[in-house]
């Protein structure tokens, strides 16, 4: 019961994951629905305890890349792009210093 537990919890986690990253790309949204419901229904006979923990450490660690590392990026005119990053991506930027700081 457990292990069925963990199983949608990644389920609904890469859902989650999938409207955040493909926000307003109905296309990409469709895509990834369809790929995520595809690969949980390929393996919902799995009996090995096993395997399924190693598909709950892959679909984690998907899940993972996608909210780390996926950009939305679209198309604006010939040579426009137009960078839509998520608040979770941006970083603090913080200037460049060559020369260490001193130690008080």
């Amino acid at each position: 019961m457990e292990t069925r537990l963990k199983v949608l919890r990644v389920f609904k986690t890469l859902h989650r994951t999938r409207m955040a990253v493909f926000k307003e790309d109905n296309r990409a949204l469709t895509a990834a629905r369809l790929k995520i419901n595809e690969e949980f229904r390929k393996n919902i006979k799995e009996t090995s305890e096993e395997n399924i923990k190693q598909m709950i450490k892959m679909g984690s660690d998907v899940e993972a890349v996608l909210r780390e590392t996926v950009l939305q990026v679209e198309h604006k005119g010939d040579n426009t792009l137009l960078l839509r990053p998520r608040e979770s991506l941006l970083l603090e930027n913080v200037p460049y210093c060559d020369q260490p700081r001193k130690k008080s």
